[in-house]
């Protein structure tokens, strides 16, 4: 077999309840109070920024209080007053229901109890014999009042001319545009280093597209006497973030589409990024997910299933009555005693290069994407209920750990994601996976992070948050502590894995690996292997020669450069997201072709294809 691309980490970008990826913000939101106050500034002003606070340092405790997971905003909807429908049937008794109504809102078709008659010129009255049954919109209470949101202020429709677009792909936009640029190099200087079908965009939504802009505006429309628009289909499809990538973000001709697999589909994207650069089908590749799930029809299906912490269930947990609020800061208590998970909206998004592309550039080397594992359950007694399929891919994600960096570096440079859903069947099943994997592999104390204390789970996304969030653990040094907890729950299993409720400070250079695992409905589970940048860079000074790995280190001084002054700009304002609507159309007329190659625009794509089956004969 021929020497294996490797698939580097050289961007990334997103937004989520913690803030923007890129700059390793988000990150440093959720490990704040461990940082230098430098580090903190810096993070309080690209939020401000976000949340259009004008001075950072007096508002301090507001960006604070309002970015992680904390009770719903009005901006999404009012979980105190909830609108819906409630069936309200009615009976004549002996004397029919009688009213008057505008002629253009009687139904086309009349029900056969109804006697209509005109009572003016506009007007008809209507009286009904029998039965009927009628919806009246009323208003209840919500019974989960906490998410992971964006934080307060931020809209990203605002940013670009949105035109009615799902909140799912307007973050999308903001997310792709985020993860071009903080990788430090012109998107066309790139292009000219790639042939035009060896980019790949690989991204979409586990629920798809459902607020009332998508696929919820065309449910309810009709039901709630409203008109279907020609937008609400084509945008509500799951794999629609990478369209919105490839038509208004890039330009891409390259290979698309989204694998989905319920909360597993960032990684299930992951692992056909890290299968085209391996082969050699892609250079370059941008992975992610977006999702935007805060709406009361959705919540009500996960609340339906008893997988969200309702208010009710906070109270109980904590011992407080049903006058006082719960603390929605702590609604998600990851491995503790705990009563649901805590929905969350989120758009994420990584880029990968091939190693020779990113020695070439200059590229900065966040980590490498080493291989995603990906198994399901086998039979199951219930499709929502976890299985064991898990066990394979975190056993198969710490091999692929321990074959590339060793023994030694597997069972103290290393680190977990927990999928940690705050949920207590995930306290017991995944505590108990993670132990017994640590044990086969000789790993004494497992350092074991669950960031969704701090941003929610975003289902499609959740494991987006924890890879970029794992790459700001890297770069500042600190694991963020379970704080939303007051101590692990007795039915967790806790052999050869280290817990904390505090932040943990380790030294990157001594870091090798980290396994993000993630655990979907219906039995999709996927471990992924990142390489730490201290290893990447090991790995990188093997392959090449002292003088092109110094050639490197001086294109790579541009490059930070440039992702320095564009992180400068953002906290600024004074960017705003790539967004080419109708930019740079190709059309029939600039494709030229024949057998060997064609040419769309300039840029050529070869069909001198070698067949793989070259030792089987057709004829």
């Amino acid at each position: 077999m021929g020497r294996q691309r490797l698939p580097v980490i050289v961007g990334f970008g997103g937004i989520n309840a913690a803030g923007r990826a890129s700059g390793h913000h988000a990150l440093a939101r959720m490990a704040y109070s461990a940082l230098p106050r430098a580090a903190q500034e810096r993070t309080l002003a690209s939020l401000a920024t976000l949340m259009g606070v004008d001075d950072s340092r007096d508002q301090e405790q507001y960006i604070l209080d309002h970015t992680l997971i904390r009770r719903i905003e009005n901006n999404h909807f009012d979980v105190d007053s909830v609108s819906w429908n409630q069936r309200f049937p009615t009976e004549s008794n002996g004397h029919p229901v009688s009213f008057n109504i505008a002629k253009k809102h009687l139904p086309e078709v009349i029900p056969p109890d109804w006697t209509v008659q005109p009572s003016s010129d506009t007007h008809v009255n209507v009286q009904i014999h029998g039965q009927q049954d009628f919806l009246l919109p009323t208003h209840r209470e919500f019974e989960v009042k906490a998410a992971g949101q964006l934080p307060t202020g931020f809209d990203p429709g605002k940013l670009y001319p949105s035109r009615s677009h799902p909140r799912g792909l307007q973050m999308t936009v903001y997310a792709a545009s985020d993860a071009l640029g903080s990788i430090g190099l012109e998107w066309e200087t790139i292009r000219r280093h790639v042939s035009v079908d060896q980019v790949s965009v690989y991204a979409g939504s586990a629920m798809g597209q459902l607020d009332g802009a998508g696929a919820g505006g065309m449910i309810k429309a009709r039901y709630n006497g409203q008109r279907v628009t020609s937008k609400y289909c084509p945008l509500s499809m799951a794999e629609m973030p990478a369209d919105f990538i490839n038509a208004y973000v890039l330009g891409s001709l390259g290979s698309t589409g989204a694998s989905l697999g319920a909360c597993a589909s960032f990684l299930y994207n992951l692992r056909l990024g890290i299968d085209d650069i391996r082969s050699g089908r892609a250079r370059v590749v941008f992975v992610g997910s977006a999702e935007a799930p805060i709406n009361p029809e959705v919540m009500e299906g996960y609340g339906a299933m008893g997988a969200l912490a309702t208010d009710k269930e906070l109270r109980q947990l904590d011992g407080i009555d049903a006058t006082r609020e719960p603390d929605h800061r702590r609604a998600c208590r990851p491995f503790a005693d705990n009563c649901g998970f805590t929905i969350a909206e989120s758009a994420q998004m990584v880029v990968l290069f091939d190693d020779e592309l990113a020695m070439q550039l200059g590229a900065t080397v966040f980590g490498a994407a080493a291989h995603v594992f990906v198994n399901a359950d086998g039979h199951k007694k219930s499709i929502s209920g976890p299985g064991v399929g898990n066990y394979i891919t975190l056993g198969k994600a710490l091999a692929s750990a321990r074959a590339i960096v060793g023994d030694r570096a597997l069972r103290n440079g290393g680190l977990v994601q927990a999928h940690g859903t705050g949920t207590p069947q995930n306290r017991t099943t995944e505590s108990e996976i993670l132990s017994r994997t640590a044990q086969a592999f000789g790993i004494e104390s497992w350092p074991v992070a669950a960031l969704k204390c701090y941003v929610g789970h975003s289902l499609g996304s959740a494991s987006g948050d924890q890879l970029n969030a794992t790459l700001g653990i890297w770069r500042h040094g600190v694991i963020p502590g379970i704080t939303t907890i007051d101590g692990i729950a007795a039915d967790v299993r806790t052999e050869n894995l280290a817990f904390s409720s505090g932040h943990r400070e380790l030294d990157p250079e001594q870091q090798y690996y980290a396994v993000i695992n993630s655990k979907g409905f219906g039995g999709n589970n996927a471990s992924a292997t990142l390489l730490s940048p201290a290893a990447t860079r090991r790995m990188l000074q093997s392959r090449y020669s002292a003088e092109e790995w110094k050639a490197w280190e001086r294109a790579n001084e541009t490059v930070r450069e440039q992702q320095q002054a564009y992180d400068d700009d953002m906290i600024a304002g004074r960017l705003q997201p790539v967004y080419k609507f109708d930019h740079g159309v190709l059309l029939d007329e600039d494709v030229e072709m024949d057998s060997h190659r064609i040419t769309l625009g300039g840029q050529s794509v070869e069909l001198d294809i070698v067949s793989p089956y070259d030792d089987m004969d057709p004829g």
